[in-house]
């Protein structure tokens, strides 16, 4: 065997068989090694297809969704506008409550209640009584300052303990007529308060301040309380400087039962003061005319109402006006309302009538009335 590679036969040498054995093993290497790059390569392009297929149909079901929410309000909405509620007026809401038959029987209430003010008094009062009225209620005006002045009337005129309670069994009710102090509940108040426990014959006003400006609403406070406690033919106001003679007063009381309207006193009229710092100032002077005088009414002294009239003060007392006297004052509610003037002799004091009667009291300062006993 030639191995040198001279001899003939064409047969290459062994070197150079292996040699190009490596150089193809060589050239067949870096071709597998591209062939599996690529085939990596084409692999990344369809996962991110996929992930993009779901991620887009992650989105279209979510607007799916949304546009079935839409749906689904948009139809809600629909009915509840058809379902809207009309808007009521006040009768339809009145009717739905029930109300009308209710506003009818409130506007029936307030006719018979401005029918009731007319004729002045109060239908159903709770003071009235189904039986015998009594005859009279007497309201004694009095002070803090007057407890002498009330023993005096203790002692004389008015009865007290079982004597008094004998008179209001004939239908007489006598009672001292005092507001409250300034300051609630102070020695004055305790004072009187004390003093009607013992006596039991006062009208304690609650409601009103007992002072000399304060006088002319006392009135009102009286005949308001009076009317409330006790139904009676008729309402007297006495001021506490008079001596009074209390079976006199009783004959014309009972004389005069059962009428209504009745204004009986004192009358008289007089000039109107309008200089300031006067006695008897009225700071309301101009209401009274050009002529500046009163119209006709009853001393303060001593007045007598009927019970109607005294009804009319407390129905309407709220908007009674008042004046710088109680006397004008109680005369100017009774010019408005319908009334009987009785001017009698025997109610007056000795320095407004001449040719009356009168009894000395025995105190400088009070006062004396003649009620005449005879009774035509």
């Amino acid at each position: 065997m030639d191995i040198g590679g001279g001899g003939g036969g064409g047969r290459l040498p062994i070197r150079e068989t292996l040699a190009s054995a490596l150089r193809k093993e060589r050239r067949s290497k870096p071709h597998l090694k591209s062939s599996s790059s690529g085939s990596s390569s084409s692999t990344v392009p369809l996962i991110m297809g996929f992930l993009s297929c779901l991620a887009w149909l992650y989105v279209a079901g979510r607007l799916w969704q949304d546009s079935q929410n839409r749906i689904l309000l948009t139809s809600l909405l629909e009915k509840n506008l058809n379902n809207v509620p009309k808007v009521l007026t006040t009768d339809e809401k009145l009717k739905s409550l029930g109300c009308n038959d209710i506003g009818r029987r409130i506007v029936e209430a307030e006719m018979d209640l401005t029918l009731a003010k007319s004729q002045g008094y109060l239908r159903g009062n709770a003071s009235a009584s189904t039986g015998k009225k009594l005859l009279s209620v007497i309201g004694v005006y009095t002070g803090f300052g007057s407890h002498l002045k009330r023993n005096v009337f203790r002692g004389s005129w008015m009865p007290t303990g079982d004597a008094l309670k004998k008179l209001e069994e004939r239908g007489v009710i006598i009672r001292f007529v005092i507001g409250r102090s300034a300051n609630r509940g102070d020695s004055l108040d305790r004072i009187i308060d004390e003093e009607n426990r013992r006596t039991k014959d006062f009208l304690i006003l609650e409601s009103h301040e007992e002072a000399t400006e304060e006088l002319p609403r006392k009135a009102k406070f009286f005949f308001s309380a009076a009317v409330e406690m006790w139904d009676a033919e008729f309402y007297v106001k006495v001021d506490d400087n008079i001596n009074l003679q209390i079976d006199a007063l009783i004959e014309i009381l009972e004389s005069r039962r059962g009428s209504q309207g009745l204004y009986m006193g004192c009358m008289k009229s007089g000039s109107v003061i309008t200089e300031e710092g006067k006695l008897w100032y009225e700071p309301e002077w101009w209401k009274f005319g050009d002529s500046k005088t009163y119209f006709r009414h009853a001393s303060g002294s001593l007045f007598i109402l009927s019970n109607n009239l005294a009804r009319y003060i407390n129905t309407n007392s709220a908007s009674l006006a008042t004046f710088a006297h109680d006397d004008t004052t109680v005369g100017s509610w009774m010019m408005g309302v319908d009334s009987t003037h009785v001017d009698d002799d025997r109610l007056c004091c000795s320095s407004s009538r001449q040719g009356n009667a009168i009894f000395e009291f025995g105190l400088d300062t009070l006062l004396t009335i003649k009620l005449f006993a005879t009774i035509k």
